[in-house]
């Protein structure tokens, strides 16, 4: 199938994560120019390994500053930018049944992450984007941003923003042919889905807590009607599609990569 992405160039914020690793991964073997930014140290050596060319740049993106100067960095390296994915995410640590269970302040940097990070890698990408006429932004979201998922509210409210957000930016950009849309992950295996398990375990006795794995494949039992784990190689595929020629017509949505647990009556 060809993609119509051939050597264009991508910036995936969060690359350094397992679903962000996989995105990035997955425009290289598209034939695409790929750049990580993250916070994490290991962000430079991330990008040599996915690529031999590759460019790793270390931000934090709750800082605007530093969000607009390294996308500066990335277009003066790789010369423009076509796409742009947002794979940041962080819960609050804290296990948020019920709401109450958690403090007000929880809620700053888990916002800041999700949402406003977000919104810096929007207003720092959609003047070079509006200049070209051209281009994507593919934010991740999350299943718990539509259904007011109770374990991590933070993390839930935020997400939901985000899909709102989104949905403002896909209007906004129409008109200079530029796209945005979300994927929203389900069940996978990753930091932030462990985080979630151990959160919840320290607030049960110690006779009465399940392994990992254990927990894992009852929740999965319990909220996924096809009843398995997704792969970050789903989401990787997918990011890659919505850049592609074949996405052309599509702006505004929400791809839920879930095994069934978001379903629309």
């Amino acid at each position: 199938m060809d993609l119509g992405i051939q050597h264009d160039s991508v910036v995936v914020m969060g690359g350094a994560g397992a679903i962000g690793q996989s995105v990035a991964s997955s425009f290289a073997e598209a034939s695409c120019r790929v750049a990580i930014l993250d916070s994490q140290p290991s962000t430079v050596s991330i990008a040599e390994r996915i690529q031999a060319d590759g460019l790793g740049i270390r931000m934090d993106v709750t800082d605007f500053h530093q969000v607009k100067q390294a996308l500066q960095d990335c277009i003066d390296r790789m010369g423009h930018i076509d796409h742009l994915v947002f794979a940041v995410g962080a819960g609050s640590g804290k296990f948020g049944f019920p709401f109450w269970n958690l403090e007000p302040s929880d809620w700053h940097r888990v916002m800041q992450i999700n949402l406003l990070g977000a919104v810096h890698a929007a207003h720092a990408f959609a003047p070079h984007a509006i200049r070209r006429q051209k281009g994507s932004i593919t934010f991740f979201t999350s299943v718990a941003g539509q259904m007011g998922s109770q374990t991590d509210p933070p993390y839930s409210a935020a997400k939901a923003g985000l899909i709102n957000f989104m949905q403002c930016v896909a209007k906004d950009l129409a008109p200079y042919k530029v796209r945005a849309n979300a994927i929203a992950p389900g069940m996978v295996q990753s930091d932030l889905n462990r985080s979630v398990w151990q959160a919840g375990q320290e607030l049960i006795p110690e006779e009465d807590r399940q392994s990992y794995e254990d927990w894992a494949e009852e929740k999965i039992r319990q909220v996924s009607p096809l009843g398995e784990w997704q792969t970050v190689d789903e989401y990787g595929a997918m990011a890659v599609y919505l850049a592609s020629s074949h996405a052309r017509h599509m702006t505004g949505q929400v791809i839920n990569i879930d095994g069934g647990q978001i379903m629309r009556g």
